[in-house]
């Protein structure tokens, strides 16, 4: 089994669902534990890259947990992503490195996938 994992956040924290902060939620949660014993990382794609700006306030129920995470586990945004949903004000806030390798047409660049499992990480979506 491998000892990486990569946890995708894909939900969109504009939709105000209880949905969506259950999927960011159990995907840091997630993060957190694989980290435990293993080599973790975050990655914030499609409109997934509007969470950072969100989970920065203090007041927020998953704040907490956001905060522990950083502190633990590599944290990234797909540059692309960011840039077509309008994120990047919150992913520069926080510091966030932004990747692109996946040159796919029409777009400035987006994280690969690809080279992530290439790389021995298991993939998991919330």
């Amino acid at each position: 089994m491998s000892s990486k994992t990569a946890v995708v956040v894909l939900s969109d924290p504009s939709t105000g669902t209880d949905e969506a902060l259950g999927r960011v939620f159990d995907a840091l949660a997630t993060a957190w534990e694989f980290a435990q014993d293993g080599e973790a990382l975050v990655l914030f794609q499609g409109t997934g890259t509007r969470w950072p700006a969100v989970l920065a306030d203090s007041d927020h129920p998953a704040h907490e947990l956001y905060t522990a995470v950083k502190k633990q586990v590599a944290t990234v945004a797909s540059s692309g992503c960011t840039t077509v949903f309008g994120a990047n004000a919150g992913i520069e806030a926080e510091g966030i490195k932004q990747i692109g390798q996946n040159h796919a047409p029409g777009t400035p660049g987006i994280a690969s996938i690809r080279e992530l499992v290439q790389s021995g990480y298991r993939i998991l979506t919330f």
